[in-house]
C-alpha cells in the first residue's frame, strides 16, 4: 500500500512549515519528530524554526530527502513537485485540502509515490 510505504520513509521536508504553534504544519512536524522522523523545514520566510535550519526551497537542502510533505495551497503545488523531482525525492504527500491533479500525474510519471488530500498524522496514527 502506497501510504504504508511512504510512512516508512524517514527524511521529510515540510514545505510551508510555520513557526506558529497553532498551525497544522507545526503540529504535524512535531508529531513526526516525536515519532522518529527527521524533519527539514522549507519556508523562504524563516531562517530557523524551533532551532531547525529552515531552507528557502528544496534545491537548497543539504541532505537527501525521501518525502516532500506539502502545506501550501493547491495552486502552488506544481513548482514544489518539479523541485521534488529535481532533488530525486521518493514521495510527495499533499496534506488535507491540497489537491493538484496535474502535479500528482507529473510526480507519478517521474516514478514517485503520491498521496493527495490526506493527513500524515491521521494516517500514521491509523497504522499504529
Amino acid at each position: 500500500d502506497n501510504i504504508k510505504q511512504i510512512l516508512l520513509l524517514k527524511n521529510i521536508a515540510i514545505v510551508g512549515m510555520s513557526p506558529n504553534k497553532q498551525r497544522p504544519s507545526y503540529l504535524i512536524a512535531n508529531y513526526m519528530i516525536n515519532n522518529g522522523y527527521y524533519i527539514t523545514p522549507v519556508n523562504p520566510n524563516y531562517k530557523t524554526i524551533d532551532d531547525m535550519e529552515c531552507f528557502p526551497d528544496l534545491e537548497s537542502l543539504k541532505i537527501k530527502i525521501d518525502t516532500v510533505t506539502i502545506f501550501r495551497k493547491s495552486e502552488f503545488v506544481m513548482p514544489i513537485v518539479k523541485s521534488a523531482i529535481r532533488i530525486k525525492a521518493k514521495a510527495i504527500w499533499m496534506q488535507d485540502n491540497v489537491i493538484n491533479q496535474k502535479a500528482e500525474n507529473l510526480a507519478k510519471a517521474a516514478g514517485m509515490k503520491v498521496v493527495m488530500n490526506d493527513c500524515f498524522l491521521r494516517r500514521h496514527q491509523l497504522m499504529k
